[in-house]
């Protein structure tokens, strides 16, 4: 295949399942996921709907290898179509070649044209009819028995991981499944595989996530106790696997009638002393500003989950976009300093929010948490991340003999009561103050109070968490959450090709570590700032605090569609 050449050879295997609502898509690219996971290979498996949220077309995007995954491919080596209904609306999300493998229920009709790009690999099997030939027989369970074994998984790997899928269903259901799963292997013509992968002998320990699972853990582990949010997509899984977690370690969660009273009480929450975060995504975000403000006035440390998508307005609430980054970093009145952070993968999912929880304790202050669509709801086969070394508590009042809720420290943090600690008595509410708490319109109270709200996180060391460096190089890549697996393989792809080239993926997008930022792009000769999002709201954040050299130039381009190696290689080439 020429996607293996030199400026895009990558060891691995793409494919991707579609169908109408009901075929099964997703329940097929669960179990072959979970296949690939007991196989001991890494894998990432997307998934795109239609625009009405619930029901209708479906596709899945599984790209599988023997190196961890955090992205898609230029293009699909297999794709197996359950059916062909309104299949045009993910054509330009399947990118296929001459080279890919098309699979399809001959008793569905033919390839429809958007798909004649691959023209000389196609393999019409009767799903359906084979389904129909056992009682509550499905056409998916099929179909994944004949991608199974053009994918060189073994049949007990994959009936086994059915079986622990299916079992919810019934013994009924997942019996019939696995008998059309045989029927599906057995059927598979010799066909060579795209590309084998060697799985390990003895398969590791590693995990299968979502990205909206992998938040969630990393609040539980930062130490979260009360959720309150309103449910919206793509958040509301967050939440989903929150609520029965939450309760088995003795917190709470609340589903509260919006997103303004699901700010408000986990203010009230972390005020009374329980560490407390929402989820939400763009459009609820816009609806927590003045309760955000009120957290940073009165420095209650609290977290926000925000799980982008296609915008303005109800946008593309099923697509992935980095759209809300402004938002985050812009959208408080006031001088209204803040934490905004953002995952780099699924696998860091877990280690950006464990870390927001524990410094948004530690310095008293809103951290807003950015992933998106693309990797709230994609799952990866990953390995156990790694933990933050902040331990992350909060300074505590000691001295409660004169106590002063907001007097000026060192570090600018000031000790913390919560009601009912004995001579800890202030006032507590949205105005500006003085150090004890008062009501204050002074301007040096003013004055002293915002250098503190600032000082506080501009001052902090955040160490070498701020960002992922790799690779090295005139070239240099700056890139930030979801779109930061693309970047990498991109700067790889063309370090192999003969052009050295680095990347840097910011994890923490205010206050950005000035000083280490310089030093991570210094010498570069070429730099690109890659963003999913219209207006290159990332590449103006930095122009704003004057970190890019001149001619550093943007690769902004908007949602649905995720950014590709590719995309990027060849962006860098035109400009080389």
């Amino acid at each position: 295949m020429d996607r293996k050449t030199d400026l895009t050879a990558t060891r691995s295997l793409s494919v991707s399942i579609i169908g109408s609502g009901g075929t099964g898509v997703v329940t097929c690219g669960k179990i072959l996921l979970e296949s690939i996971a007991r196989m001991g290979l890494y894998a990432l498996l997307a998934r795109s709907s239609g625009p009405q949220i619930r029901g209708g077309e479906s596709a899945i995007m599984l790209r599988l290898a023997e190196q961890p995954v955090e992205n898609l491919d230029d293009r699909f080596d297999l794709l197996l179509a359950l059916d062909w209904l309104h299949v045009d609306r993910f054509a330009d999300e399947l990118p296929v070649g001459a080279d890919t493998i098309i699979l399809h229920d001959s008793d569905r009709g033919d390839i429809p044209p958007c798909f004649d790009g691959a023209t000389q690999r196609r393999i019409a099997t009767p799903l359906t009819r084979l389904a129909e030939a056992t009682e509550n027989g499905r056409a998916n369970m099929v179909g994944l028995g004949l991608l199974g074994q053009l994918l060189g998984i073994p049949l007990e790997t994959l009936c086994t991981a059915a079986c622990d899928l299916l079992k919810p269903k019934g013994e009924t259901i997942v019996g019939a499944g696995l008998r059309c799963i045989e029927q599906g292997y057995a059927a598979a013509p010799p066909a060579p595989r795209p590309l084998p992968l060697s799985a390990p002998v003895v398969p590791p320990k590693r995990w299968n996530i979502s990205g909206n699972e992998a938040c969630g853990l990393g609040a539980l582990q930062g130490g979260i106790r009360f959720v309150a949010a309103y449910p919206i997509t793509p958040a509301s899984e967050l939440l989903e696997w929150l609520a029965p977690n939450l309760e088995r370690l003795g917190g709470e969660l609340v589903q509260a009638e919006d997103e303004l009273a699901s700010v408000n009480m986990i203010i009230g929450a972390s005020f009374g002393g329980i560490p407390a975060l929402t989820a939400t995504s763009g459009p609820g975000l816009s609806l927590m500003m003045e309760g955000l403000g009120l957290a940073v006035a009165s420095e209650t440390p609290i977290v926000v989950s925000n799980v982008m998508r296609g915008g303005p307005s109800t946008g593309i609430p099923t697509k992935s976009e980095q759209s809300d980054l402004n938002l985050a970093l812009y959208g408080l009145h006031g001088d209204a300093p803040h934490l905004v952070l953002a995952a780099l993968s699924i696998r860091d999912s877990v280690f950006t929010t464990e870390w927001a929880v524990k410094l948004a304790e530690t310095l008293q202050t809103v951290a807003i948490v950015l992933t998106d669509q693309f990797l709230g709801q994609a799952r990866a086969v990953i390995d156990p991340p790694r933990a933050p070394g902040l331990k992350g508590s909060r300074k505590r009042a000691v001295d409660r003999t004169h106590y002063q809720r907001y007097t000026l420290t060192d570090d600018a943090v000031s000790p913390m009561a919560i009601p009912g600690d004995a001579g800890c008595m202030f006032t507590a509410d949205g105005l500006e103050h003085d150090q004890r708490g008062t009501p204050s319109a002074t301007a040096a109270d003013h004055q002293q109070q915002l250098d503190k709200r600032r000082d506080k996180l501009t001052g902090f060391d955040y160490g070498d968490d701020w960002a992922e460096i790799g690779g090295a190089g005139a070239i240099c890549l700056i890139t930030w959450g979801s779109a930061s697996g693309a970047v990498r393989e991109a700067a790889e792809r063309l370090t192999r090709s003969g052009h050295p080239t680095r990347s840097v993926a910011l994890r923490l997008l205010s206050p950005i570590p000035e000083a280490a930022f310089r030093a991570a792009i210094a010498d570069a000769s070429h730099l690109l700032v890659v963003e999913q999002n219209h207006g290159g709201q990332f590449y103006d954040h930095l122009n704003a605090r004057k970190l890019l050299p001149p001619g550093a130039g943007s690769l902004a381009r908007p949602g649905p569609l995720p950014l590709r190696p590719g995309e990027i290689v060849n962006r860098v080439m035109q400009g080389a």
